[in-house]
């Protein structure tokens, strides 16, 4: 039998990484050794989604895939820092993929492209080049099961966190909203599905705002609000 190459996948615990890793191992052409997931040091969340590492250390028990989490700080650099300690560890385990669920933002892909492949990573997209139409209705289909965990809040209302992945979401979404959110509008925990032994239990607690000062480069400051879900 021939030797499968070995990857990391970059696990974001939401629903278009679910889908990935769903196309991946139905594949079967990687043997996916970590699922790779960067968090905020300070509160040890998941970064993006505000996940509590405790969850996604569940879903990846569930899924049967070691978590391998990467402590980022607020300081210049360290998360570029951080990934090229990350590179180096799995060059030592054979690695030379690296899989992404990214959907079709040019620059992320090719931001990723510029940091991994001069060390010998490629970069793979499995669902990329796939419309926020045809990628939500995959998930869907798939049997994946995802809720709405943070979202921006000059987007969508603070009702919408909670509220699982279906078609009724998807008609209530405003028409400037992506249905995927690709665009940073919402962020999915993803708790069922194929991928899982057994479903992610998680309640909400609640949902607090939390606000964001960003400096632009015109010297500018810029407010930006979110609706976050607490877990319990």
């Amino acid at each position: 039998m021939q030797h499968k190459p070995n990857a990391v996948f970059n696990w974001s615990g939401g629903k278009d990484s679910a889908l990935a890793l769903h196309k991946v191992l139905e594949e079967n052409q990687f043997d996916v050794i970590a699922l790779l997931t960067t968090f905020n040091e300070i509160d040890e969340s998941s970064s993006g989604h505000s996940v509590p590492i405790s969850f996604i250390k569940k879903q990846a028990e569930s899924i049967g895939i070691p978590l391998y989490p990467v402590m980022i700080d607020k300081s210049p650099g360290d998360y570029e820092r951080k990934m090229m300690e990350v590179v180096r560890h799995f060059k030592t385990k054979d690695v030379q993929h690296f899989i992404f669920g990214d959907l079709y933002l040019d620059e992320i892909k090719t931001y990723r492209e510029s940091k991994l492949n001069p060390h010998g990573i490629e970069v793979v997209e499995p669902i990329w080049g796939q419309s926020p139409e045809e990628t939500i209705q995959a998930f869907l289909a798939s049997g994946l099961k995802a809720k709405i965990v943070t979202i921006q809040g000059d987007k969508l209302g603070k009702s919408f966190v909670g509220r699982d992945i279906n078609q009724t979401l998807i008609a209530d979404l405003p028409k400037e909203v992506d249905v995927c959110g690709e665009n940073g509008e919402f962020h999915t925990f993803v708790y069922d599905g194929p991928i899982f032994r057994k479903k992610v239990d998680f309640e909400i607690e609640e949902v607090y705002q939390l606000t964001f000062d960003v400096k632009m480069e015109s010297g500018e400051v810029n407010t930006y609000k979110y609706w976050q879900a607490r877990f319990v």
